[in-house]
């Protein structure tokens, strides 16, 4: 299955820059402040290259590199859209989301850091999105590798595993009922909300995208990082997702 066509006249509608204004490779935080941080405290010569509905897009240096960093939003149509647009419209070949997640199995702690490799989600995404009745979505499996070697070379731990993508947040509904109709096959590490729609999408444009994920909750704790904390602490997987995606 591949991406759906689009009409030929038709312009990206929620990123207003030039093409030559976005690097090939691309970092994402789901909230646009994240983004913001990212751009100024770890690339140089950042530009504000798109501000449309406030989804910060900056372009700037890391290391030499051209790197674009941008916000997601929050869930899988908000990701859906931008993955898409830059994609489709920009030429990005990489893309590394870099974000929160809720830990599912008790050896996960706040502040542990996941690289997703595979996405499980209960709905219908995929085939709304291209006529794929599948519930999984998949990395780049070279992505994820650099990822791992990078956490390697810089003594990072991380947990490597399957998340669910949900189509709410779970600490506002009670997702028993979905976690007890995974097949038992497939062991769910932790829950965040936008993974599967940027693989899905990657994937039908043959291009390279990657999740790593902070836990910043658990169902097995009463810690809860902070709103402050979720914006500007995430240093780690920050460096991890810069550091693996321009090698």
């Amino acid at each position: 299955m591949k991406a759906p066509k689009v009409l030929e006249h038709i312009k990206p509608a929620h990123i207003a820059c030039k093409a030559s204004e976005i690097a090939p490779i691309v970092v994402m935080p789901g909230d646009p402040l994240r983004a913001k941080y990212i751009a100024d405290n770890f690339l140089s010569d950042a530009k504000l290259v798109s501000d449309t509905r406030n989804m910060f897009v900056f372009t700037g240096y890391y290391k030499d590199t051209r790197v674009t960093v941008m916000g997601s939003g929050m869930g899988m149509p908000s990701m859906s859209i931008y993955a898409f647009e830059l994609f489709y419209f920009f030429g990005v070949e990489k893309i590394i989301r870099v974000g929160t997640c809720g830990g599912l199995i008790k050896e996960l702690d706040v502040p542990d850091i996941i690289v997703a490799d595979r996405a499980y989600n209960e709905g219908n995404f995929a085939y709304s999105y291209n006529g794929d009745p599948t519930h999984l979505a998949y990395p780049s499996k070279e992505l994820n590798q650099a990822i791992v070697n990078t956490a390697n070379d810089l003594n990072l731990h991380t947990f490597v595993g399957t998340v669910m993508t949900t189509e709410q947040f779970g600490f506002y509904s009670d997702n028993e009922h979905v976690l007890a109709r995974i097949p038992k096959t497939i062991q769910i590490i932790a829950e965040e909300m936008e993974a599967f729609a940027l693989f899905h999408i990657a994937d039908s444009f043959d291009k390279h995208a990657s999740c790593i994920l902070t836990v910043v909750d658990s169902k097995f704790s009463e810690t809860f990082m902070s709103q402050e904390d979720r914006e500007k602490s995430l240093n780690e997987s920050i460096t991890l997702a810069l550091e693996s995606i321009i090698k």
